[in-house]
C-alpha cells in the first residue's frame, strides 16, 4: 500500500494544536536541565504531546534544549513522528543516562523498535532530527548485557537526519538505529560504546545500523563520523532478514574509525560504498567483510575505495565469506600487524569459490606479514597495478628474557639488553607466564602493546606482570611475500603489479604459491619483482594459463 504523508493522514488540519507550538524550548514544559531532576518523565510527556499534534495537523515540532545537563534515569523515552530533539552543541546540551533505580532497564535516550513498539514499514518514524547534543551512557548498568542499553535505538525512520552528536560510554551500540530510508547520519562522533559488550556480543558498536526491511534500496548515507574505541565495530551495516533482498544505497564517506575491533564492516549490504575513509589501529582489522551478522549473509558488490588503512593489529583490509564481486581501489594499505590484504574464509562456505574480486592500483606496504594472502579459493579475480613493498616486517626471530633488565608497564615491555630490528616483532603474541598480549610496535629494546580490549588501559590479560618476570616472543614465519596464493584460484590475473623489496630485505617472496595453494589457467603478466629473495617460488606447480614478462633483479 502506499505510504502516508503526513499530509494525507486522517484527522489532519491545516493549524497546529492549542498548546502545542511547533518550537518549544524544554525548560518552558518541564525539563531542568540542572543534572540533579530526572528529566525522562517530562521529556517523556513533551514528546506524546508534540507526537499528538504531529498526527492531528502534519506539522512536524522541535523540542531545542537550552545548554545544561539533562538527566534521563530509569527508563528510555519511546519517540514519536514528527518530534525533533535539538540542543545548543555537544558538551552544552548533555543528556546524561542512569539507571541505578532500576538495574533492568537499558535506558536509551530515545527509542522505537518492532519488538517493544511495534515499529514497521506501516508504523515508521518520519520527521525526525536529532541535532547538536551530547549523549553520556555511562551511568548505565546491569547484571548481565543487554543490546538495548544503546544511545539512540530506533528502528524503521523515514528521512532522518542526525547531525553534530557525540555518543560516549553507553552499554551498548552508542547509535544504533535500524532501517533507515532516505536518512542523513553526518558528524556524530561515538567513543568507548559497549562497554559491556565483551566483544562478542550483539552490538557494542559506535555506529550499528541493521539494514534490509525497504526491499532493493535503502538510501542512507553514513559521513564525516568518527568512531574511537568502540567494543565491536566503529562503523558496521548488518544485514537483518536472510530471505528478503540485500539493499543497495547506502554509502560511508570521510569517516575515521580508530581503536576498535574492526574499523568499518560490511555484513550484508549490496554495493556498498565506503570511500575516504581512514581506519587505522584496529584491534583486528580496519575494513571486514563478514557474515557474522544476525542472517548469515555477507557484504556483496561493495567498493571500498580511497581510504588510509595503516597500523591495524592483524589485518588491514580482511574479506571472509562474501562470494563477491568485490573491489578494492586505491587504498593505502600500511603498517598492519599481519596481513595487508587477507581473503579468507570466515566459516560456512565448504570452500566455496569468491568470484570477481578486484584488487586495484592500491598502495600496500610495511605490513607485518604478506602484503596480500588468499586463504580462500577464488575465480576470476584481477590482482592489477598494485605497489606491493617491502612487506613481512615481522622478520625478527624467537626471544626469552627476564632478569634485572626487564621491566613492564600497562602497554610496555622494556628489556635494556634488547636489540631489536624496529617492528620486527610487531602483531606476535607476547608471553609472561600465563599472560599474554600482543605487540603493536617495537624500537631496539621496547615493545608498545595494544590494548586487551578497545577503550582498555591495559594490554595483559591478567595483571602487569612484576619486573623481572620471564617473556617468551615466537619466531617469524619463515616465507612473508608479496603476493602468497594458499588456495586454490581460478583464471586469477596477476598484471602490472610493483612487487618489491626495496631495502630492508624483509618480504622474502614476490609470489608464492603454496603447497596448499593452485593456479589453474592464470594470468601472471608484466610484474615487477625486484629486489625479493626469491621472486616466484611455486611449491604446487601451476597448471595452464599464461607466465611472462615478469622481471626481477635475478
Amino acid at each position: 500500500m502506499p505510504r502516508q504523508t503526513p499530509s494525507t493522514l486522517a484527522g489532519t488540519s491545516s493549524y497546529p494544536m492549542a498548546g502545542t507550538a511547533l518550537l518549544c524550548d524544554a525548560r518552558d514544559h518541564g525539563l531542568a536541565g540542572d543534572g540533579r531532576t530526572n528529566d525522562q518523565p517530562a521529556l517523556a510527556a513533551l514528546v506524546d504531546r508534540l507526537g499528538d499534534g504531529f498526527v492531528a495537523d502534519g506539522r512536524a515540532r522541535i523540542i531545542y534544549c537550552p545548554p545544561g545537563v539533562y538527566a534521563i534515569r530509569d527508563a528510555g523515552t519511546v519517540w514519536r513522528s514528527g518530534v525533533s530533539l535539538v540542543g545548543a552543541g555537544p558538551g552544552a546540551t548533555r543528556f546524561v543516562l542512569s539507571n541505578e533505580g532500576n538495574r533492568a532497564e537499558p535506558v536509551p535516550l530515545a527509542f522505537h523498535t518492532a519488538e517493544l513498539h511495534g515499529a514497521s514499514p506501516d508504523r515508521h518514524l518520519a520527521y525526525c532530527t536529532f541535532a547538536d547534543l551530547e549523549i553520556d551512557g555511562s551511568g548505565v548498568a546491569s547484571a548481565e548485557y543487554n543490546p538495548l542499553a544503546k544511545g539512540l535505538g530506533l528502528q524503521y525512520v523515514i528521512g532522518g537526519l542526525f547531525r553534530n552528536l557525540f555518543i560516549h560510554h553507553t552499554a551498548a551500540t552508542g547509535f544504533g538505529c535500524d532501517f533507515l530510508q532516505d536518512t542523513l547520519v553526518e558528524a556524530v562522533r561515538v567513543v568507548g560504546c559497549g562497554r559491556m559488550d565483551n566483544g562478542l556480543e550483539m552490538g557494542g558498536a559506535g555506529i550499528g545500523v541493521g539494514i534490509g526491511a525497504w526491499g532493493a534500496v535503502e538510501r542512507l548515507t553514513i559521513a564525516h563520523c568518527s568512531a574511537v574505541g568502540n567494543a565491536t565495530n566503529g562503523i558496521f551495516l548488518e544485514m537483518q532478514h536472510p530471505d528478503r533482498p540485500q539493499p543497495r544505497g547506502i554509502r560511508v564517506v570521510n569517516c575515521h574509525a580508530q581503536g576498535n575491533r574492526f574499523g568499518i564492516a560490511d555484513w550484508g549490504a549490496d554495493g556498498l560504498i565506503v570511500t575516504g575513509c581512514t581506519m587505522t589501529g584496529n584491534l583486528e582489522a580496519g575494513f571486514q567483510v563478514s557474515a557474522k551478522g544476525t542472517s548469515g549473509i555477507p557484504g556483496r558488490g561493495g567498493l571500498l575505495t580511497d581510504c588510509v588503512i595503516d597500523g591495524n593489529l592483524r589485518d588491514g583490509v580482511s574479506i571472509g565469506n562474501t562470494r563477491g564481486p568485490y573491489t578494492v581501489r586505491g587504498n593505502r594499505i600500511t603498517g598492519n600487524g599481519r596481513y595487508g590484504y587477507h581473503h579468507h574464509d570466515l566459516g560456512g562456505n565448504h570452500g566455496t569459490a569468491a568470484e570477481e574480486i578486484v584488487i586495484e592500483s592500491n598502495d600496500i606496504w610495511g605490513n607485518s606479514l604478506d602484503g596480500i594472502r588468499v586463504d580462500r579459493p577464488l575465480r576470476d579475480t584481477v590482482v592489477i597495478n598494485n605497489r606491493i613493498r617491502n612487506n613481512g616486517r615481522q622478520r625478527a626471530p624467537a626471544a626469552t628474557g627476564g632478569g634485572g633488565s626487564v621491566g613492564y608497564g600497562d602497554t610496555t615491555l622494556v628489556d635494556q639488553q634488547a636489540a631489536w630490528p624496529e617492528d620486527g616483532h610487531r602483531g606476535k603474541v607476547l608471553r609472561v607466564g600465563d599472560r599474554y598480549a600482543v605487540v603493536a610496535a617495537n624500537d631496539e629494546n621496547t615493545l608498545t602493546l595494544a590494548p586487551i580490549r578497545p577503550g582498555a588501559s591495559s594490554a595483559w590479560s591478567a595483571d602487569t606482570p612484576a619486573p623481572g618476570t620471564g617473556y617468551e616472543l615466537p619466531a617469524a614465519p619463515p616465507n612473508r611475500a608479496g603476493i602468497t596464493i594458499n588456495a586454490t584460484v581460478d583464471s586469477i590475473t596477476i598484471r602490472g603489479n610493483l612487487i618489491r623489496d626495496n631495502g630492508p630485505g624483509t618480504q622474502t617472496h614476490g609470489i608464492w604459491i603454496t603447497d596448499r595453494g593452485g593456479c589453474l589457467n592464470c594470468r601472471v603478466i608484466d610484474n615487477d619483482l625486484d629486489g625479493n629473495r626469491t621472486p616466484v617460488q611455486a611449491d604446487t606447480p601451476a597448471i595452464g594459463g599464461h607466465w611472462r614478462s615478469n622481471h626481477s633483479d635475478q
